[in-house]
């Protein structure tokens, strides 16, 4: 088995099809959305392939070490909202075309008018060891 982070974005990747804001859409096309994003954890709990996910707000803290004392704070971050993550699931499965494939189901979450969103999702391994350091 295998982890892989799933990474949605606000923005990112070619231009969606449907590429109406959440901000944009209905009570009901948010409920819609949120409730198939919570079948196919269920679903994936069922198989054991699912590990965790959340779905994130927009704000954040850029934070970083600057020596000691107090880590300097910025009210960021101020990327590009197409660099945000919405909200990310970790999965564990038995190979990449799997974690390919079930990326592409969620891609197909509703969005605006019902239509699936086929957004782009970010598709990260976990590191399973330490990168190699050539000199």
């Amino acid at each position: 088995m295998a982890k892989y982070l799933l990474l949605k974005h606000y923005r990112g990747g070619p231009t969606p099809l449907y590429d109406a804001p959440m901000t944009e859409w209905t009570e009901q096309e948010i409920t819609d959305h949120i409730q198939y994003m919570s079948d196919f954890a269920a679903r994936l709990q069922g198989t054991g392939e699912y590990v965790d996910g959340q779905a994130l707000a927009p704000e954040g803290t850029f934070v970083r070490y600057d020596g000691e004392g107090r880590p300097p704070v910025t009210d960021g971050p101020f990327a590009e909202t197409k660099d945000l993550i919405a909200g990310w699931m970790v999965i564990d499965v038995d190979s990449y075309d799997r974690a390919l494939e079930l990326a592409g189901e969620l891609s197909a979450a509703p969005g605006a008018r019902g239509e699936p969103l086929r957004e782009w999702l970010e598709v990260r391994p976990f590191l399973t060891e330490p990168p190699t350091v050539r000199e």
